[in-house]
Order: C-alpha cells, then sequence, then structure tokens
C-alpha cells in the first residue's frame, strides 16, 4: 500500500493488545485493509490507509479499538459507495468530495 494515504497517520486510531483477543472482525470490516492480524492479535497494517470511518471500533465485541470515526468526505465516500452514487461532502452546490 504505498499509493496515497487519507489522514496522516491515522491519528484517532488504536488497538490495545491486551483487550484484543484476535477474533478478526475489525480485519473483516476495514474497507481498506489498514488492519491485519498477527501472532494472534488484530494489528495496523498502514495508519495512512485509515479514513476513520470506525467500523472497526464499532464491530470489535471486545472494545480493542477505538478511532473517532470522521465525517465528511469520509462519510461522503462511504454513502457514495453503499448508494452506488456519487460522493459529495457538501462543500458546496453538487460539489465532488475533495
Amino acid at each position: 500500500m504505498t499509493e496515497f494515504g487519507y489522514i496522516k497517520n491515522g491519528e484517532t486510531l488504536s488497538i490495545r493488545g491486551d483487550t484484543c483477543t484476535g477474533c478478526g472482525a475489525c480485519v473483516d470490516v476495514c474497507p481498506h485493509g489498514v488492519l491485519g492480524m498477527r501472532s494472534g492479535k488484530a494489528e495496523m497494517l498502514d495508519r495512512a490507509f485509515c479514513m476513520e470511518c470506525g467500523a472497526c471500533a464499532r464491530n470489535c465485541p471486545f472494545g480493542a479499538i477505538s478511532v473517532s470515526a470522521g465525517v465528511g468526505c469520509a462519510a461522503a465516500i462511504i454513502k457514495g459507495k453503499l448508494g452506488g452514487g456519487t460522493p459529495s461532502c457538501g462543500c458546496g452546490p453538487e460539489s465532488a468530495c475533495c
């Protein structure tokens, strides 16, 4: 993963290794492959790809992941993908996201 990043160093994403049980739910739901498994625990593969959507934290049954879910462009990208439309962050009339 060396093309581009969303948020430099994924500022708010963190994993508590002492709480992680290695269930892999976070890996399954991460839309950009930011998380992976190593030695039975979740780990960050590349923080720069984290768009802080919060899917990993919402789906961790053990509370091992914390992230301040982003708004604006990240939310627009998710809504666009889910709805099959063009992402718009609402920065202006009919504006494309970022």
